[in-house]
């Protein structure tokens, strides 16, 4: 698991975002096309990609796609 793979897998969510906006220090919520059903899409995808289940709260205390992969690591163990 690394940075650049979760960006991608995180950019992959959003239609209408263009994918070079995503890094590390995008700050996710800021985003046009940030929505509750666009955080229920990073829940599943984390599940489905990483096998870790991540809660609104994870998402909550994050403020950048860096800070939600850091949360991941650290539930992947």
């Amino acid at each position: 698991m690394n940075l650049e793979d979760f960006i991608e897998n995180f950019a992959a969510q959003f239609d209408d975002t263009e994918p070079e906006l995503f890094t590390a220090e995008t700050q996710f919520k800021q985003l046009d096309e940030w929505s509750s059903l666009a955080a229920l899409s990073i829940i599943a995808m984390v599940d489905d990609e990483y096998d870790v289940i991540i809660k609104g709260n994870d998402i909550i205390s994050s403020d950048t796609i860096k800070d939600l992969f850091d949360v991941v690591v650290k539930l992947r163990g």
